[in-house]
């Protein structure tokens, strides 16, 4: 998730200067199509297929399907937003642009920061899983893995600081690594429906325990959405977008089918190759599933793809949120310290250790993948629902170019679906509610004493202009 610059480059113009450059109009169809793509692959098909299995049994698929048809309606909302708003600034611009309150607004993009935590996490612990496999190690649960994933968050830390400017084509090449390790699974099935092994009558079946059918899937979906999380980010670059309000539609709605696609395709192999049973143990479900259905292929191989899948995750998604808690600090509505830049560095060296201390707390004391993923999901889709509504408000606000026009009935929907993948009637476990509670909890705190500081001081309540906002990350 997430496409992050280096907001402190000594090159970058003064954010406050009232005559900004625009952004140059680089991309085309091609590499938009590339950078979606590579946006929604990585963690959540390498880490949860099994955990989405223990859900539903062989219909692993399922999930995965019908989290991709919430994901493409809320998509829809998004085109008409963006091209009717081509600035990089996403959610909270939509939600600021229709509703005017600096809280929601603040609140709205802190989510999406803390979204981009929990993900990273995630990314973290199905990192030492697979670091464990690739390197035969004889641990592979509790203070062991907890350890290696501190680990490598410390390093993404640390490469955060010492400053990553994120490219077009750097994301190619990520992208292109983490199609490789999933179109080697496809194949693998491919290979195994051919030669007769494998067992593809189990993609039909429900193992469901207590939950009904219908239950199951709906729980199942919750997970499997953090598979989907990462398409909302490509509004990030509608500026540097040739002609966004043509080529952005077919583009984002390409990029999502394919990956769909790919996600169905994976999941069928994976149920067909291990049963549910092996599927659902541990954090590498598809290292079990090259293991299976192709024995001679070198498996560490696979083992360091998933890690370069992940570790992208991680690093994008820790970039995006130290950048966004220092445009928050700079913006005025979070303490002055969290947009302190090192001096040698230039890069958000407060901002980058108070993010990585709340991965760290999340490792250490949530450390399950599944509770990490579903909370991305949650937290994201609570932000989904309120961006399905801002499209049916911002109708009041023509503008003169011409954009998409999503038909109605879509985002209504979309904030349905959403809004209840949102509640406990999903079936979700109540821990997820309590880390998203935490970490907005924080960024309420964070808030209130930035009121606090502002009134003795004698200056105004925090005010916070997106725009301004995209401009720092």
């Amino acid at each position: 998730m997430g496409s992050t610059a280096d907001a402190t480059s000594s090159n970058a113009p003064d954010s406050n200067s009232p005559e900004q450059p625009s952004l140059k109009r680089v991309m085309g169809p091609g590499l938009l199509l590339l950078f979606i793509v590579g946006d929604i692959l990585g963690t959540g098909i390498y880490a949860l297929t099994g955990k989405v299995a223990n859900q539903v049994g062989g219909a692993v698929w399922l999930p995965f399907l019908v989290a991709f048809v919430v994901a493409i309606i809320t998509a829809f909302s998004y085109l008409e937003l963006v091209t009717k708003f081509p600035k990089a600034a996403g959610a909270a611009l939509y939600t600021h642009k229709a509703f005017g309150v600096h809280f929601l607004t603040y609140m709205v993009a802190f989510a999406v920061m803390c979204s981009g935590i929990t993900s990273a996490s995630t990314a973290s612990r199905a990192f030492a899983a697979n670091f464990v496999e690739a390197f035969h190690l004889d641990f592979s649960t509790g203070i062991g893995i907890t350890l290696l994933g501190l680990g490598f968050m410390t390093l993404v830390g640390l490469v955060n600081f010492r400053g990553v400017s994120e490219s077009v084509k750097t994301n190619v090449v990520l992208t292109c690594v983490e199609l490789s390790g999933l179109l080697i699974i496809i194949m693998i099935g491919l290979w195994a429906l051919g030669v007769g092994d494998g067992d593809f009558s189990r993609v039909a079946t429900f193992d469901t325990g207590d939950r009904s059918a219908l239950g199951a899937v709906v729980a199942g979906t919750a997970l499997a959405f953090f598979a989907m999380v990462g398409f909302e980010d490509s509004v990030n670059m509608a500026e540097e977008c040739k002609e966004p309000s043509r080529i952005f539609p077919k583009v984002l709605l390409t990029g999502l089918i394919i990956t769909g696609c790919i996600y169905v395709f994976v999941s069928i192999t994976a149920i067909a190759l291990v049963p549910v049973s092996e599927l659902g143990d541990g954090d590498t479900p598809l290292l079990k599933v090259v293991q299976a259905g192709a024995p001679a292929f070198p498996i560490g191989i696979f083992a360091f793809i998933t890690m370069f899948a992940v570790a992208n995750t991680a690093l994008i998604n820790m970039l995006m949120a130290s950048r966004l808690l220092y445009g928050m600090s700079r913006e005025g509505v979070l303490p002055p310290p969290l947009g302190k830049v090192h001096a040698t560095r230039r890069t958000p060296y407060v901002a980058i250790v108070f993010t990585t201390i709340l991965a760290f707390g999340l490792i250490t004391f949530v450390g399950e993948v599944p509770e990490l993923g579903g909370t991305t999901a949650l937290l994201l889709l609570g932000v989904f629902t309120i961006v399905n509504i801002t499209v049916l408000v911002l109708r009041k606000q023509p503008v003169e170019h011409k954009h998409f026009r999503v038909p109605t009935v879509l985002p209504i929907i979309g904030a349905l679906t959403c809004g209840f993948l949102v509640t406990p009637f999903a079936d979700r476990p109540a821990v997820q509610y309590q880390i998203a509670g935490v970490l907005l909890g924080i960024g309420v705190v964070l808030w209130a004493c930035t009121v606090l500081v502002n009134k003795r001081l004698g200056k105004g309540g925090p005010e916070i202009d997106p725009e301004k906002l995209a401009e720092h990350e």
